[in-house]
């Protein structure tokens, strides 16, 4: 089964390469409102925008950065007015701000396909916290979750491949894992990449840590072990993503607290 907006999501690729056209207004304020429509817990997600002008440059040159907050400043603000005081743990506000903020997301990703602008996603944006942060003047309590670039492109990369759909989806239980499903899963990702040269035409290859001797040239090296590598070797330290959080104003602290103390 098919239709054109599943088509739109099953054709979705990053993009890193835009022609130098300026988005108009009325497409960024469609892209916005669109992102603003999609589910939440409480609005938690907001938007800053940054235009690419003379001077600046962007990531990949894009015409347009966007970045994804969870924002508990304007809730508290909300919930000030009502005579509240924000009780709920730092921890529960990230979760479900996270999830508002992934929402406003990919809603904004696909409404920018649908006038024919590609974007890409900027996972690094909470380890840029202080730039981001003096960049935009964030008061506390908003805390950069994600970063899109976006315009129209200049590429025309093919979908990058997914595991299979019995790897993905898991009806009833989770299921046990045969050997067999591993090595299928693993293989489609692997030969996707392959067969698109991907690694190789992006200069993309790990390097191995801790006197690992590299065994893999861009002939075999695929998804599987370029994930592999990133997992197993970065970011060790919670200290690294706590700090930009607590430069937020999201203190994790170490003790529960019991209500009311």
């Amino acid at each position: 089964m098919t239709n054109p907006i599943i088509e739109a999501m099953l054709a979705r690729k990053s993009i890193r390469k835009y022609t130098s056209e300026m988005p108009s207004d009325e497409v960024v304020e469609a892209v916005a409102r669109a992102g603003q429509q999609a589910p939440f817990a409480a609005q938690l997600g907001s938007v800053l925008l940054k235009r690419k002008a003379e001077g600046t440059k962007l990531p990949f040159d894009a015409p347009l950065l966007f970045t994804i907050c969870v924002d508990c400043h304007r809730m508290e603000i909300i919930m000030a007015r009502r005579g509240w005081k924000m009780v709920s743990s730092d921890l529960s506000m990230l979760l479900f701000g996270m999830q508002d903020a992934a929402y406003v997301a990919e809603n904004m990703v696909m409404a920018a396909e649908s006038v024919g602008m590609g974007s890409c996603f900027l996972g690094g944006a909470p380890y840029q916290a202080e730039k981001i942060i003096e960049t935009y003047g964030l008061p506390p309590r908003v805390f950069p979750m994600v970063q899109l670039t976006m315009g129209y492109p200049a590429e025309d990369p093919p979908p990058r491949p997914r595991y299979p759909l019995d790897f993905h989806l898991f009806e009833d239980r989770y299921p046990d894992f045969t050997e067999e499903q591993v090595t299928r899963a693993m293989k489609a990702m692997d030969d996707g990449y392959l067969s698109q040269d991907y690694y190789r035409r992006a200069g993309y290859m790990i390097p191995l840590e801790d006197g690992r001797e590299e065994t893999f040239t861009y002939d075999d090296y695929g998804w599987t072990e370029h994930i592999s590598r990133k997992w197993g070797q970065w970011l060790r330290a919670a200290k690294d993503l706590l700090e930009p959080l607590e430069r937020c104003g999201f203190p994790m602290e170490d003790e529960v607290d019991e209500p009311g103390e």
